[in-house]
């Protein structure tokens, strides 16, 4: 990989991982908005799930590598589902506006930069919407207003108590390696479980 790409690649994931909490937002705002399809809410509440669990592909702790599966397939879930010529989808991305306009070029970086990484992460955005949280299934959460506000508060948590800040980011994070050699690992380990289940 070309030191131009490597650096995109760091500065786009970089800045992903700063603005985690705020992007979550989005999530919790189309996982409400009635005039979205039930099948946007709900891969969006998909979404939620996976970004606020601890336990996904990458069990979330203190290291930020941890977290950038969760930047990735929010964005992922976000451009399936909320990029349509539908008219209440371009009315939702006009008020986040300035998130919509850098989605595609930042994604493609991603793209560029990761190889067959992409298409493997990519590949799990229709298993969003058959995640659990606390043993209830998106489809519960979509149907209980009580199972949203919970997932709400749970939400608030999760920003509060993130552990990634910009000043602690720069110094620690400046190689693709840093992120691509966890992912591949998750990749190769989920290959094996799989080729030992056949």
């Amino acid at each position: 990989m070309d030191s131009e790409l490597s650096d995109r690649f760091v500065t786009t994931m970089r800045s992903w991982l700063v603005s985690l909490p705020f992007d979550l937002k989005i999530l919790y705002e189309a996982s409400t908005d009635e005039n979205l399809s039930r099948e946007t809410r709900e891969l969006m509440l998909g979404a939620i799930i996976y970004t606020i669990s601890p336990n996904d592909l990458i069990s979330d702790r203190d290291n930020f590598v941890s977290y950038a599966d969760d930047c990735l397939l929010l964005r992922l879930a976000i451009k399936k589902g909320l990029t349509s010529d539908d008219e209440d989808e371009e009315f939702f991305r006009t008020r986040f506006s300035e998130f919509f306009e850098t989605l595609d070029s930042e994604l493609a970086t991603c793209q560029e930069a990761m190889g067959d990484l992409y298409p493997w992460l990519a590949s799990k955005v229709d298993g969003l919407t058959t995640r659990k949280y606390k043993n209830k299934t998106v489809k519960n959460h979509f149907e209980s207003d009580e199972l949203q506000e919970t997932l709400y508060e749970d939400g608030l948590e999760f920003r509060t108590e993130y552990p990634v800040v910009e000043e602690t980011i720069a110094d620690r994070f400046k190689k693709v390696s840093s992120v691509l050699d966890l992912l591949q690992r998750v990749k190769d380990d989920e290959d094996r479980k799989r080729a030992k289940g056949k």
